[in-house]
């Protein structure tokens, strides 16, 4: 069972160091690079994985986990990586790790020369949800990531993943159905969607999209096998989420206070510190 305050914890300090540049142990860094469909997000950790500093802006680079605006993500990394690197006193970042949705290995070229680009050496690639129990740290489970274009998950056994899948419906497809129902534009539903404020309104305009969701993971996970989902991955901030996931698998879902910055950290601790 992942223990769940220690985890809360350690995302707080997560979120922390995107306005705090906490000094680090040691003398070596580790960097998580994680492109995402709606977000890149930079994550920097000392060699005890410590969070020091993180950076995010929202992006359109990415559809279902591919690059298809290579310079847009080159800019944008460039940029998080130049803003993270004056916050810890002109401190040139080397290393780093990335992550890619299971199923999409093909690209996984891309993602590395938009990393290579920028002057990053790639030194290590995960797939989303083994990244993110790099924090969870479960022993049975599965291990559920949603991020902007996929429904991607890890089951694990005895601490090691069996099986990984991954499957298109995300957080744009939640935005999709809220602009279609509200008649406003995706720009807007994806801001509506980031309004925790608007969840309790919005959940039943989207339950059908997270039963889908859910049905992905029912599909892959035997109940009799995997007893209990832990949820991670920006669309899991749909306050209300986990619920949905219990009733359609019949199996205990947990996530964490903030589930958007768990795979981004663990994609971070699996880099080789410099």
């Amino acid at each position: 069972m992942m223990d769940l305050q220690r985890v809360n914890e350690y995302m707080k300090r997560i979120e922390e160091s995107e306005t705090v540049t906490f000094s680090p142990v040691g003398s070596k860094l580790k960097v998580g690079l994680d492109l995402g469909t709606a977000y890149i997000v930079l994550v920097v950790l000392d060699e005890e994985n410590n969070p020091i500093a993180c950076e995010k802006k929202a992006a359109s680079v990415l559809r279902d986990g591919i690059v298809y605006d290579y310079t847009g993500a080159l800019n944008i990394v460039r940029e998080l990586k130049e803003k993270l690197e004056k916050r810890l006193g002109g401190r040139e970042l080397i290393n780093c790790a990335i992550a890619m949705p299971a199923g999409t290995e093909s690209s996984i070229k891309t993602h590395c020369y938009v990393a290579e680009g920028v002057g990053f050496e790639v030194t290590n690639i995960l797939d989303e949800p083994t990244a993110a129990n790099s924090i969870y740290q479960i022993k049975n489970g599965v291990v559920v990531d949603i991020g902007g274009g996929t429904t991607g998950l890890a089951i694990l056994k005895e601490q090691q993943v069996v099986q990984i899948e991954d499957e298109p419906t995300g957080g744009t497809h939640l935005s999709l159905v809220l602009a279609g129902n509200y008649h406003i534009s995706f720009d807007e539903a994806e801001k509506l969607k980031q309004d925790y404020g608007k969840h309790k309104e919005i959940l039943p305009v989207v339950k059908a999209v997270v039963e889908k969701m859910a049905s992905i993971v029912k599909k892959y996970v035997n109940p009799a096998e995997v007893d209990t989902i832990y949820l991670c991955g920006g669309t899991c901030c749909l306050k209300g989420i986990e619920k949905i996931f219990e009733k359609e698998t019949g199996m205990p879902t947990i996530k964490p206070d903030n589930p958007f910055l768990v795979t981004p950290a663990g994609i971070a601790m699996n880099c080789e510190a410099n």
